[in-house]
């Protein structure tokens, strides 16, 4: 995916399966690989996405688990809709056979703690281990939970991050809301008409700092997160971009950071008329235009869950690259927004970044990543 996002192309294509009306999805191509020998009660879509991101950490988790001990490692995972494409699968299974499948398993293959469960069996993680379910912002929110739990001394690292598979439901529910989009999404684009869904998984680690870590030229830092909750309606942003302003704030307050200091955002963009209306407004309100700001879910569509996750490995990359991605369907920028949406994505200064996650019911997530204030010369 990141080689996608440098090179500006886009992941969203027609779904791999039968719909009642067209829209673009971003899908994971198959086939996935199977389960670990011995995990075959978890096996669902989301189990195996959920292991290739794993696949990424795996050796970073075995070096943390060797250094602090398998209790002082904890796993935090977000999800919107679960296991839910397995149950699908199921209930369809049962109106054409009279009878559930035999390997269906709600507790193992839906339930959402299931995650949670699998990685601790797989990885040999002893310490906390919840899976957090606050709808788009989930994956953004366990990275406030982790550094919560560090901070608390009650662990020193975890594994962090979100999943999410592409179900029907989600994609009825989403044009049933009237927001499903039947071309390529637009983030702030004049006649943006909607959002297009995907799927995915990312997994970072978040570990204490030591003198031993800040050595290493490549580690990018977790600053700051925010957290608001504007609750102004159940699925519609607050019109002025409330929630997400403090959000916001409260993200650089905690990084002890300035809005000058904010090198480039990634906004939650869905390309719905209100949301991108509102959080433009909020950053506006903040920055100006003078922060470069893309929606990286142009690539990707909205990946629920895993979108906090997913575009807080977009950050890391753009202060590892020094690299902007490309604002893919905002070329035609509505004159409404007031913000700077770069179309091509130049190498810059990039020492510190904000990752906005935005959720229905006003649940709101920033995440600050990049180089300390203290590191920067």
């Amino acid at each position: 995916m990141l080689a996608s996002l440098d090179a500006g192309r886009t992941g969203l294509a027609p779904p791999p399966f039968e719909l009642p009306f067209p829209t673009f999805v971003g899908a994971t191509p198959d086939p996935l690989p199977p389960l670990p020998r011995g995990q075959e009660a978890y096996d669902c879509r989301l189990a195996r996405l959920g292991m290739l991101a794993l696949d990424d950490v795996k050796d970073a988790v075995d070096r943390s688990i060797a250094r602090w001990g398998a209790k002082r490692v904890a796993i935090l995972i977000g999800t919107s809709t679960g296991g839910l494409d397995a149950t699908e699968l199921a209930f369809r299974h049962w109106v054409t056979e009279g009878r559930l499948p035999e390997s269906f398993s709600l507790r193992t293959q839906h339930g959402f703690d299931a995650l949670g469960e699998l990685y601790a069996r797989v990885t040999g993680i002893e310490g906390p281990t919840y899976v957090v379910s606050t709808a788009c912002s989930s994956s953004g929110k366990v990275h406030a939970s982790a550094a919560r739990l560090i901070r608390a001394g009650l662990v020193d690292a975890a594994l962090v991050g979100g999943i999410d598979s592409l179900c029907r439901m989600t994609l009825h529910g989403f044009k049933g809301l009237g927001i499903l989009s039947e071309q390529r999404c637009r983030p702030f684009a004049k006649g943006r008409d909607g959002i297009n869904i995907g799927e995915g998984a990312a997994l970072m680690l978040l570990e204490r700092d030591d003198a031993h870590q800040v050595s290493d030229p490549l580690r990018v830092h977790l600053l700051g997160v925010g957290e608001s909750s504007d609750a102004y309606n159940m699925s519609s942003p607050e019109p002025q971009g409330r929630g997400a302003r403090e959000a916001m704030q409260r993200a650089m307050e905690q990084a002890g950071m300035l809005p000058e200091h904010v090198d480039h955002l990634n906004a939650h963009g869905t390309a719905t008329q209100q949301n991108d209306m509102s959080e433009s407004l909020a950053i506006a309100s903040l920055f100006g235009d003078r922060v470069p700001v893309v929606s990286t879910k142009g690539y990707t569509g909205h990946l629920l869950g895993a979108a906090g996750a997913t575009e807080g490995v977009f950050a890391i990359h753009a202060v590892r690259t020094q690299r902007l991605p490309r604002a893919l369907g905002s070329e035609e920028l509505d004159p409404e927004i007031r913000i700077q949406v770069p179309l091509e994505g130049p190498e810059r200064s990039i020492k510190r970044v904000l990752s906005n996650s935005f959720a229905f019911g006003g649940s709101n997530v920033c995440l600050a990543i990049g180089i300390p204030m203290e590191r920067v010369s």
